[in-house]
């Protein structure tokens, strides 16, 4: 069985070498001239030739989008093309934004959808928290939003804002339209709203006779109520103070009563001044 040798011909045993031939192109190679002159010289031959695979950079981009063009019109032709884009989560104010934010098309090729890039369209929306996007063969894309939640309008400098449990302004978002969430005033009262109104919803009665939360000093709450009252809450431990609150309006039906002030700033301790009239 003959030996097989990778790369070149079966010798005999003797080589061409003994015989005084010319030696083999591998021997030659052993020889090349590797001085500093031819280095330099294969140097610059390999810039050169990444300097033309550079150049024809474009036009390797023009053969990948050509090539993505025959694609897309072959899957087309098998008619998976864009016929509906489905938004789930979104409220009837967001809808409008988020639709013109998805900026797809009817026909549209739908294996090249760049789902990614409509993804981050949509969460650029203010109302938008999070958005997921998935592509359902053959002609259908769900887009999918999750928006910020609405906790309270924020009033800073004459102006009126939505905001999220997070503090964060929802962008878009009319205040108006919101007359239900809880109005807080003042500086830092955008950040401290989640602790507080989740307390106040808790207690229905006294919310709905809430007009405004006022942050004090950027430190604690004074309620002020809709009757002209105003009750005093402690920089900490608020919830203790409003249970206390809570157990003298059921002995003593303070809310229907009224009052000008209730202080509850000092622990175990409330202070009342009445309305004037009142005893």
């Amino acid at each position: 069985m003959p030996a097989v040798v990778r790369g070149g011909k079966r010798q005999s045993g003797k080589g061409q070498a003994a015989r005084g031939k010319p030696q083999g192109r591998m021997d030659a190679v052993g020889r090349m001239d590797m001085s500093p002159r031819v280095v330099v010289a294969c140097l610059i031959g390999g810039v050169a030739v990444l300097a033309a695979v550079l150049a024809t950079g474009a036009r390797a981009e023009r053969i990948s989008a050509s090539m993505q063009e025959k694609l897309d019109t072959v899957t087309v032709g098998m008619g998976l093309k864009l016929e509906k884009v489905h938004v789930t989560g979104t409220s009837p104010e967001a809808l409008g934004p988020v639709q013109r934010a998805v900026g797809l098309y009817q026909n549209q090729p739908m294996v090249s959808l760049d789902l990614e890039a409509v993804r981050q369209r949509v969460e650029q929306v203010g109302w938008v928290k999070e958005a997921r996007v998935v592509r359902l063969l053959p002609d259908t894309i769900i887009v999918d939003v999750r928006e910020h939640n609405r906790l309270a309008v924020w009033q800073m400098g004459g102006k009126a804002h939505v905001i999220d449990a997070d503090g964060l302004v929802i962008n878009g978002a009319d205040a108006g339209r919101y007359p239900e969430l809880p109005l807080v005033v003042g500086k830092g009262a955008d950040q401290a709203a989640a602790d507080i109104v989740p307390l106040l919803r808790q207690r229905p009665d006294l919310m709905k006779r809430v007009d405004a939360l006022v942050r004090v000093d950027e430190r604690r709450w004074d309620l002020r109520l809709k009757g002209g009252g105003i009750i005093q809450l402690p920089a900490v431990d608020q919830d203790s103070a409003l249970i206390r609150l809570d157990a003298l309006d059921q002995r003593e039906r303070l809310l229907d009563l009224g009052f000008a002030r209730v202080d509850l700033r000092t622990p175990e301790e409330v202070a009342i001044r009445p309305s004037e009239g009142d005893a």
